[in-house]
């Protein structure tokens, strides 16, 4: 998901969790509850992907860079 997609979630159920609150509707506020925590859980699968891509991009440059040096040597 976006990240903007997982804030607008987090937004929700901050009013969720806000509107429990006041009307005394304890469900309502545990749901609003919950639904920031899985969102917020989601924004940092998001990242945890998004850092492994890097990491991947970076493994994989460097391995490269290694074989070039590899057959420049052996030339």
């Amino acid at each position: 998901m976006s990240k903007v997609s997982e804030k607008a979630k987090q937004a929700k159920g901050k009013a969720k969790e806000t509107v429990g609150r006041v009307s005394g509707d304890r469900r309502m506020e545990t749901e609003g509850h919950v639904e920031q925590a899985a969102s917020k859980a989601g924004e940092a699968a998001s990242k945890a992907g998004e850092s492994a891509r890097h990491a991947m991009g970076a493994a994989k440059d460097s391995t490269r860079q290694a074989a070039d040096k590899v057959k420049d040597a052996v030339k």
